[in-house]
Formats: structure tokens, sequence, C-alpha cells
């Protein structure tokens, strides 16, 4: 566990991680942008087993993800996941290059 600001969060700290840039592209996947330059896929599907992620079934609001201080945000920041989770539960995304 470390502390940011007063808050607590579980894990380990990756130094210096944040979101740049979060785009929702259905079915509970964010494509997201890091401070590092690397895209990466989140799916989100499992945190609707947690009651504070509930309101994340709704596609509108699941869309309406939005980048606050590094991190994603959802309802004006009432939801919000750390962005080292994001990090360590997402998958190395490649674009592809058409000639």
């Amino acid at each position: 566990m470390y502390i940011i600001n007063g808050i607590a969060y579980a894990g380990e700290s990756v130094n210096g991680i944040e979101i740049e840039k979060v785009d929702a592209l259905g079915d509970m996947i964010l494509l997201l942008t890091f401070n590092t330059g690397e895209k990466r896929l989140y799916d989100a599907t499992a945190l609707l087993e947690y009651p504070a992620f509930k309101p994340l079934e709704n596609e509108e609001v699941f869309n309406a993800a939005k980048v606050e201080y590094g991190t994603i945000v959802w309802l004006d920041g009432d939801i919000d996941i750390a962005p080292e989770t994001l990090y360590k539960n997402s998958f190395a995304y490649q674009e592809a290059i058409i000639i």
C-alpha cells in the first residue's frame, strides 16, 4: 500500500505514471495513453462486481471517461481508478501501420 495526497492505494506505486488520454472503445474496453508514451488496453468488465463501479454498466456513463490529474474519472470524479492499477492490469497495444 502507498499514499498519495492523503489517498491510500493498494499495491505498489509505479513512480510518476499518469494517464494522458483515454478512449472508450465499447464493450468496457479503454484505450489508455500513458505519460511514458505507451498505449495499453484495459478491460473494465471485472470492475462491475464492485458496487462502487456499478454506474459503469450504463454505456453512456462508461463512454464519458475522462482524464483528470493523471487518472481516469467518471461522474465528475465520483468514480476513479489509480493509474498504477490501470497500468498493471492492462495490455500492451500497438497500432497497425497501413501502407
